[in-house]
């Protein structure tokens, strides 16, 4: 049986639940990043359609 290594084991699963926090900020920073580019496509859009009548 091993010994357990409570410190170490601690800090593996912070290293992981950090790497997990980062992947998710980075995911949602692209999604508002490209909900906010599609409202600026579609209100350049309709600027363009109102211009146009």
């Amino acid at each position: 049986m091993r010994k357990p290594n409570y410190r170490f084991e601690r800090a593996e699963r912070d290293r992981l639940k950090q790497a997990r926090k980062v992947e998710k900020a980075k995911r949602q920073q692209e999604r508002t990043l490209d909900q906010k580019s599609e409202d600026v496509g579609q209100s350049d859009a309709s600027a363009v359609s109102d211009n146009v009548e």
